[in-house]
């Protein structure tokens, strides 16, 4: 790369690091002075910082030069329209959010500026609240995309960790003493919940570490059944027991000058935990059947989601291998502790899951995101993986509605604000409220529409106005027909 190149290359890099901490960026390119007067103070007082174009060449020299978190883009420009000019747009900024503003919006025309690539369509005169509320809605996910990008671009540089996301305190401590203890060759055991994560670690380890071109041989040892463990790890001889009609490695022996990940060490059998300690104290052991020793030089990195400490005390894990596993002991957080963490998470699988299934990248309405927010994730960054596959798998737009979020979510964020308010309640105040707000919530959602409503609750449309009236659930005008 050239010295200009590289420059280049840097300038836009501190450009987009600037936009993403900084105030959003918006650019406006539309012919009618008014218009974009009317949108230069709307957005300016909402903290946006704004920039105004009045045609698409003197739009795109702006483009060109200046990194934006979105696009407000008028459809019926003097020379070329929005619409001409929204390939040229998306093949200089690919990933930036475009709102396409008219007064002759037709079906045709939003077809075809959502196929090429606009985030939305407004029709002049809008509702300032609703275009902020779009407009916050896409910056607010290009922001995060953005924030995941730059994030994995600084960790890939420093330590090679592309599939591990998070900017929160516990996690950055988590990323230095990766950094610390990787290029050792001591053993390391990794604790936290389960789905938080310890096989990345466990990767990022071993890429950051002198061994990284060696095996990196992982094997969940709660999974293979206890008397096929010893085979699994150490191999066999020929004949070794009945089913043994040829000798085999074992994954020692696969993983020797490489790194081994005894995931679930928690679930190991005691007569498993003396044979692990011995390989770890002699760097030996003997084939199942076997009468050679072979001496192997492997790096151990456990993990459990038990306390070991507990299992000694109660006689279920050898306090010998303890000590020799916790060399160097790593600790991931629960999900619920570095929430700040959530919307990058979200953002990331969205992005990888809207690739792998050949989509446009999701975004999470402002309701869903808030409830993932308030969610408490037993389940971890696993569980949170599993609800954002599902939302890009069953979505039909861009946006990810509550509707699609696992009930496990929504249903929670209403028992739980319910509990928060009224700790004294009874368990039929307590049902007889979630009913109301689960029909307050489909009635908004349907835009105060009761059959579409009976609809989707697949009960008559006398049923629903019955619940209705006895919970006596609010009920608005109809916003559309």
């Amino acid at each position: 790369m050239s010295e200009t190149s590289e420059l280049a290359a840097e300038t836009l890099h501190l450009q987009r690091t600037a936009r993403v901490v900084g105030d959003p960026r918006i650019l406006i390119i539309d012919d009618e002075a008014a218009i974009r007067e009317s949108l230069d103070t709307l957005l300016t007082l909402e903290g946006f910082t704004v920039s105004a174009a009045s045609d698409g060449p003197s739009g795109l020299e702006l483009l060109s030069r200046n990194e934006y978190d979105l696009l407000l883009l008028d459809l019926a420009l003097p020379g070329e329209s929005g619409l001409d000019l929204l390939p040229r747009i998306v093949e200089m900024q690919p990933n930036l959010p475009v709102i396409m503003i008219t007064a002759y919006g037709t079906v045709g025309n939003v077809v075809d500026a959502i196929r090429a690539g606009a985030e939305n369509f407004v029709q002049k005169p809008w509702d300032n609240e609703k275009l902020l509320a779009d407009i916050r809605a896409a910056v607010a996910r290009h922001r995060a995309e953005e924030e995941v990008v730059q994030l994995k671009r600084t960790l890939k540089q420093r330590y090679n960790f592309e599939n591990i996301v998070g900017k929160s305190e516990p996690m950055l401590r988590l990323f230095d003493l990766i950094a610390q203890v990787a290029p050792s060759r001591s053993t390391v055991l990794i604790q936290g919940e389960s789905g938080t994560g310890k096989e990345l670690i466990a990767k990022a380890i071993h890429a950051n570490s002198p061994r990284r071109d060696r095996p990196f041989v992982p094997v969940n040892t709660g999974a293979v059944p206890s008397e096929l463990l010893e085979s699994t790890l150490f191999g066999h001889v020929k004949g070794a027991f009945t089913s043994a009609v040829t000798a085999k490695k074992g994954l020692f022996e696969v993983a020797n000058g490489g790194t081994l990940f005894l995931d679930e060490i928690g679930t190991m059998g005691m007569d498993m935990q003396a044979k692990i300690l011995r390989v770890l104290q002699d760097r030996r052991f003997m084939h199942l059947g076997g009468v050679q020793e072979i001496q192997v030089d492997v790096r151990i990195i456990a993990a459990t989601n038990v306390n070991l400490q507990d299992a000694v005390r109660a006689g279920r894990f050898r306090e010998d291998l303890f000590y020799r596993l916790n060399v160097i002991s790593l600790e991931l957080p629960p999900l619920r502790s570095r929430r700040e963490d959530i919307p990058l998470l979200a953002a990331h699988f969205l992005k990888f899951y809207a690739e792998e299934n050949g989509t446009e990248t999701r975004s999470l309405s402002p309701e869903a995101m808030r409830i993932i927010m308030d969610y408490e994730w037993p389940g971890n960054v696993r569980e949170l993986e599993n609800a954002m596959e599902r939302g890009v798998v069953l979505s039909t737009s861009r946006s990810i509605n509550p509707d699609l979020l696992p009930t496990q979510l929504t249903g929670s964020t209403y028992s739980a604000s319910l509990l928060d308010h009224q700790p004294n309640a009874s368990l039929f105040d307590l049902m007889e409220e979630i009913e109301r707000r689960i029909i307050s919530d489909r009635l908004e959602r349907c835009h105060w529409n009761q059959t579409e409503a009976a609809e989707y609750f697949k009960i008559p449309l006398s049923t629903l106005n019955q619940k209705i009236k006895r919970l006596s659930v609010e009920v608005k005008k109809r916003t559309r027909d």
